[in-house]
């Protein structure tokens, strides 16, 4: 990085010295402000690229009394939903200006979540986005007296919490009704592990679109998100037949099922019809492809980052936001066998 003629880094007057222009226009080029033309625009670009300027974070966290700084806190960073969730928050507030400091927690507990917002205190970040998936985690944060604006990602949040999430129970309504359609009445679902917020959801979207039809909602196991655990689930259905159409919680279990099930030489969809949840970029090249639900983790990430700055920015209150999920038909799914 280049230093001025004085021997210091170079400060934004600098960059106005070699443009030619005043330091408001500087600043305006800076914080993309719309009334700067093109050619002045270029000018500064050029110089701050010339001299390696750099804003002064420190001094503008003076001057605004805020870090521009968010915490993100986050758990289950192994699994498809949760780690595209961090990817579509981050990417929302780097493009809205913000930097993130992230903490993954290795356990889920009170204990653990106090310790984290603890932290991002410390560093004075201006907003927490807190993205574990757990029941208990909006009663972690009720419990703790957070100064600055806390938003729950994957869940509607509460009266002290805003929320932002995709609704996981109309994603599993699409994806029942879409086997309703197609002439199932056997309808089981792989559920993912108690405790989870997303799959305690799934599962009640099951249970409503199968009584909205007049369907028994008998039919019910409960993996924990792994291909390995569908597989398992699968081995068992396969031996048993008992339905036509399954809803699993998610792609990697559905993997796992279609693979029981090949070996086990039930024909998906001719037997069994198979949807699942997250449309995963392999989801499209099993075998057969999947028919899945689609979460668009880059809304979600705009949605709360929306809120968020909204509540930082502009003193809102606690709202919440939702994103609606979309069927992806594909080759998995058939109308039963006659007979």
């Amino acid at each position: 990085m280049a230093k001025s003629s004085k021997g210091r880094m170079p400060r934004l007057e600098d960059v106005a010295d070699v443009a030619g222009v005043s330091h408001q226009t500087v600043s305006r080029v800076i914080n993309n402000h719309p009334n700067v033309s093109k050619a002045t625009r270029e000018k500064v670009k050029a110089a701050i690229a010339e001299l390696g300027y750099r804003r002064n974070t420190a001094a503008r966290s003076l001057v605004t009394r805020r870090s521009h700084t968010i915490g993100v806190l986050a758990s289950e960073l192994s699994q498809y939903g949760p780690a595209n969730t961090l990817l579509g928050v981050e990417q929302a507030a780097r493009n809205a200006g913000y930097f993130v400091s992230i903490a993954a927690l290795r356990e889920v507990s009170g204990a653990a979540i106090a310790d984290a917002v603890s932290h991002f205190l410390d560093q004075a970040v201006d907003g927490i986005a807190v993205l574990v998936p757990h029941a208990e985690t909006l009663q972690a944060l009720d419990a703790l007296n957070i100064p600055v604006p806390v938003m729950a990602v994957g869940s509607l949040g509460n009266s002290q919490v805003s929320g932002a999430m995709v609704d996981q129970r109309a994603g599993a309504r699409l994806a029942v009704e879409h086997l309703i359609a197609q002439g199932h009445r056997r309808i089981g679902h792989v559920s993912g592990p108690a405790g989870w917020t997303d799959a305690a959801e799934r599962a009640e979207g099951w249970r409503e679109a199968l009584h909205a039809a007049g369907l028994a909602d008998d039919l019910l196991a409960e993996g924990d998100w792994s291909a390995g655990s569908g597989y398992a689930i699968g081995r068992r259905l396969a031996a048993r037949r008992s339905a036509t159409a399954l809803f699993v919680g998610n792609d990697q279990m559905a993997l796992g099922i279609l693979r029981a099930f090949a070996e086990a030489g039930v024909s998906v969809p001719d037997d069994v019809s198979i949807v699942g949840f997250d449309d995963q970029p392999e989801s499209g090249y099993f075998s057969p492809p999947l028919t899945t639900v689609r979460q668009d983790f880059e809304e979600l990430g705009r949605r709360c980052l929306d809120v968020m700055l909204k509540e930082i920015e502009a003193g809102a209150g606690v709202s919440s936001t939702v994103v609606t999920p979309e069927l992806v038909p594909r080759s998995s799914t058939a109308p039963p066998a006659a007979g």
